[in-house]
């Protein structure tokens, strides 16, 4: 009884100690990096948006322009997936998580997102200070979806954060 006792304590010393390990559930998603966007143009439309057909109506949010935090919290069942951003303007409404793949699939281990809001239709948009423009979302992500996923990625227009597993 004692020598399990023994084991127990310095194996659970052991597993507790080892900040950088793998088995170490708290650190199955680590701190967010975040790097240049280099892959889209704001500036260049992708489509014309015209059309005389009738379209299903889609969300119509786009991209807020900076991300400054992404953290991942492990719930029962999945994780959800926080984000914090910055929009160029006051007003930013009806922030989403946007998958960039058609539901929430995972593309080489990498689960990819946008960080998208619909915003005030002004001749002259307000820019005003950054406390006044900071916006938070959240995703649900399910176990079967994390189960093949080493990164997830959350785009805006000027950054992109990742957080590894």
């Amino acid at each position: 009884m004692r020598k399990t006792i023994a084991l127990l304590l310095i194996s659970s010393t052991l597993l507790a100690g080892c900040g950088g390990s793998r088995l170490n559930p708290m650190n199955w998603f680590g701190g967010a990096r975040s790097t240049p966007r280099a892959d889209a143009n704001p500036l260049i439309p992708e489509s014309s948006g015209f059309s005389l057909r009738r379209q299903p109506r889609v969300y119509a949010g786009t991209p807020v322009d900076q991300i400054t935090g992404l953290t991942v919290e492990r719930i029962p069942g999945g994780a959800i997936i926080r984000v914090e951003g910055v929009a160029d303007y006051q007003g930013a409404y009806e922030v989403k998580v946007d998958p960039d793949t058609e539901g929430d699939e995972a593309v080489d281990g990498v689960l990819a997102y946008t960080l998208k809001a619909r915003k005030t239709a002004r001749r002259f948009a307000v820019v005003g200070p950054v406390q006044t423009r900071r916006i938070t979302a959240a995703h649900y992500v399910s176990d079967e979806v994390l189960r093949e996923v080493r990164t997830i990625r959350v785009a805006g227009v000027r950054n992109v954060m990742t957080v590894r597993r």
